[in-house]
Parts: C-alpha cells; structure tokens; sequence
C-alpha cells in the first residue's frame, strides 16, 4: 500500500492545482486520472468549442465581407478536418501543459487508471492501493442521455462525440435549448448544416429572463436555425434519411428528419462507480456529492470539487472550489461557496454575459428593484461593427442601491459583464457606475446611461 499525504481523484480544474499546493508545501500528492488530464473544459468544453466557435465566426464574417468593402471572388469553403484539426491541436497543447506540470512536480505522482474507495483513507487503482487522510474527488461530469422513446434504437452524439465530428451534418437536430445546445446550433448553422433545435420548455435558456431568452431566440432564428419550444413529444425513431425526432403531439409537424441528433439537455456527475458506499460519503438524488459551504463531504478527510458536488458547473467555479479549499488549509482562512458570486456567460454569437441575479429571480426573493435596459442598436461600439443585436440589462435593489444582477447580449458582452462583477464583489452601489468615466468606444460606455434610465418595475 502506497501512502500519500492527500490523494486527488480526478484531474479536471481544481485538481491539478490543488495538487500544486500540496506540492509546494512539501506535501506528497497523487492525483489519479482515468482518461485525459484537463477534465472537461481541456478535452470535451471550453477548449474545443471555443475554438470551433472562433472558426464558425470567422466563415460567419467572411460571408458578411461585402457589408465592411471586403468582397471575395466566390463563396466561403468549409474545409470540416482543418477546422477540426485545429480544434483538436489546441485541445492537445493544453493537455500535454497540464501533464507536464503535473509530472515536472517533485512530490506529485500521477496515476492513470480508475480510482474505487476501498474505505474513507483508501482507494483502489487496478491491483494499486493508496492511503492518505486527506482525499479529494474532482471526478466532473458528462452528458446526461434522458430517457426518451426510442433512443436506443438510433444513433446520437454528445458534446464528447460532436467535438471530434470532421463533417458538417446535412440536418443536425439538437434536443435540448439550453446553453450547450445553442452554442453548436449557430455553430453548424454557420459550417453550413441546416439546424433544428428542440426544447421540451415553452422557450429557449428558460433560466434567463423572458426578454433575454426571445432576444437569443432571434438571433439564431435570423441565422436561418428552426427552434421547435414547447416539444412535449420527443421520441425518437429510425428513418430512411436518418432519425426521425418526435417533437409536437398538438401542433405543427409532428416530427423533424435529422441526418444527425445531438443531445444537449443536461448534464450528471461521474460517481456513480467510484465505490462512494464503502466509505460511506452521501449523495443527492440526482448522484451530486453533498458538501457543506467548506466543500468537505460528510465523511471527516473527503471533499468533492468541482461539477461533482453540484454546486457550480463551470470551470471557473471549479477553479475557484479549488481556491477556498487552499485557502482554508494552507492560508489559514475561513472561505465559502456561499460567498461566491455567480457568473456565466453563452458563448453564441453574440455572447450573453451574466451575474448575479435575473429580474425574475429578484422578483421571486421579494425585494424591491429598479431595472434598466439599452439595446445594442444605441451602443456605438456594436453599431461599429455592424453586430447590434441584443440588450443591456441591470436590476438593483431599489433600497440599498446595491447592483442585484446584470446581463449583456451583445457583442463583447462576456468581456463587458466584468465590470459589474466586479462592483457587486466590492459591495458598491450602482452610483459608483454612474458616476465612472469608461472608455470610448467600448461596450462599457453604456452602463452609465443604463443606470441613469433605471425604472422602478
């Protein structure tokens, strides 16, 4: 039995740099991994789409060339292996970066294989048993595959498989209207594929306020992609030109010819095989690790980080898992997950870039706010560029003045939504906004006069 001062299961965000600081501190460390370094924002998220989005807007401007005086011979060319090729080259980079980090660290051990709890301070790693009285479990998550009618009886791909696709579908239908789904619809819109996307809730992104949801619903739609809401129908069937997808017993056409499906309706975590009985850790209902506002499970040594315990589902609320549980065993310090601020963007073009909470969600607390609104149309950095879909949006508590939640679609919005992140972490109110001289011509500008046009709603 190999002993270690901590052991790290999983080495997605958190992992690898909470191995660093066991490291640093002289600790020995073994972090486990069973498929590939980087968890699922290197290998299957952030990283490859990003860069897939990045190739479907540069084909999304070119065609667009003639608006800015940049005519072109003929039409645009997808050329699919060389996007993917790309694609994939960065997601490698930045897996062999992290390996290499990982394996350059002298007190670090890196095992491959899968890890199963033998007790509360053991696991088990193919005929290999490790010990440590502290371990950590960022073991992320994957696609959930709903139980549908007749899926097992077709072919499907998730965000895993679509990844690695080195074509364009003829007709790529999405189930599922929610932020991985929409992000590969505009992006094989774009490619060229024609695209339907099927959401079982009545609109697309339903977490979002209604405005927000319509405004992306149009956006997509003016790119030509068909969004089939309300499908209380979905089943699934073989047909002679692929799969057919059920999506509407009452009205319009019943069902929707795709040459290839993709779900995208939600995500669970991966501890269903990693013997989490035997030492006795608890989870929720939907297989989720409970912790409490430290990230420690209820088994005195054991914590769960990232999207394993539910409580974020984001790389950067990964990372910053990993940062409270540093901070409180290294630092001295007293950090939660309850004092984290929530911030997130959908990276469709234009971007949705979010914190804080929406107007509903301030509604449903029952507080008192003011709401101010702009449309990307009076913002000059947009009309520069000619991408002026979309709004701004703030909503503050009517009392305090305090800044409750922001969204910006429009273009620049994950970049702009900073801003008001980082006031809101500060505690100021929205008079600080106000009163700021941003720069011209950015996006930016706009939050002043967003703020002065603040209505009582």
């Amino acid at each position: 039995m190999n002993a270690f001062d901590a052991i790290i299961i999983g080495a997605g965000q958190a992992g690898p740099s909470l191995a660093g600081r066991f490291n640093d501190a002289g600790k020995t460390v073994a972090i486990v991994e069973r498929k590939h370094v980087g968890g699922t924002c290197v290998n299957t998220g952030c990283k490859p789409t990003k860069t897939l989005v990045a190739s479907a807007y540069a084909a999304h401007l070119t065609r667009r060339g003639a608006e800015y005086g940049v005519v072109l011979d003929g039409p645009v060319k997808i050329d699919m292996p060389a996007v993917m090729r790309r694609s994939h080259q960065v997601t490698l980079d930045s897996r062999h970066g992290n390996e290499s980090w990982l394996e350059g660290m002298p007190n670090c051990t890196l095992i491959r294989g899968h890890a199963r709890f033998e007790s509360g301070n053991t696991v088990r790693v193919g005929d290999e048993l490790l010990t440590a009285p502290r371990i950590f479990l960022n073991v992320g998550g994957r696609a959930a595959i709903p139980d549908f009618p007749g899926i097992d009886d077709v072919p499907y791909m998730t965000n895993s498989d679509i990844v690695l696709l080195d074509r364009v579908p003829e007709h790529l239908v999405i189930v599922g209207g929610s932020y991985i789904g929409l992000e590969f619809a505009q992006m094989y819109r774009r490619f060229g594929a024609a695209v339907t996307v099927v959401e079982k809730g009545p609109r697309l992104i339903g977490r979002e306020d209604e405005e927000i949801s319509e405004a992306v619903r149009d956006i997509l739609e003016t790119e030509g992609i068909t969004v089939r809401a309300g499908a209380e129908c979905i089943r699934f069937r073989k047909h002679e030109n692929g799969v057919a997808v059920g999506v509407n017993c009452t009205a319009g056409e019943p069902e929707v010819i795709g040459s290839d499906i993709l779900l995208a309706v939600g995500r669970r975590p991966n501890t269903d095989d990693l013997g989490l009985d035997k030492a006795g850790v608890e989870t929720d209902a939907r297989g989720y690790v409970k912790v409490d506002d430290h990230l420690a499970t209820n088994v005195e040594g054991i914590w769960a980080l990232g999207d394993c315990n539910g409580r974020g589902a984001f790389t950067h609320t990964a990372y910053n898992d990993f940062e409270i549980v540093a901070a409180n065993l290294f630092d001295g310090g007293n950090r939660k997950v309850s004092d984290r601020l929530p911030g997130y963007a959908l990276y469709i073009d234009p971007p949705l870039g979010r914190v804080g909470m929406s107007e509903a969600e301030a509604r449903r607390a029952g507080k008192k706010i003011l709401v101010g609104r702009r449309p990307m149309t009076q913002v000059g950095r947009a009309v520069e560029k000619g991408e002026t879909q979309g709004l701004m949006k703030i909503v503050a508590d009517a009392e305090t003045g305090l800044i409750l939640g922001a969204a910006i679609l429009g273009t620049g919005g994950d970049e702009a939504i900073h801003g008001v992140l980082d006031m809101m972490n500060a505690g100021v109110t929205f008079d600080t906004l106000r009163w700021a001289v941003p720069i011209h011509p950015t996006v930016s500008e706009l939050w002043p006069t967003v703020v002065l046009g603040m209505q009582p709603t």
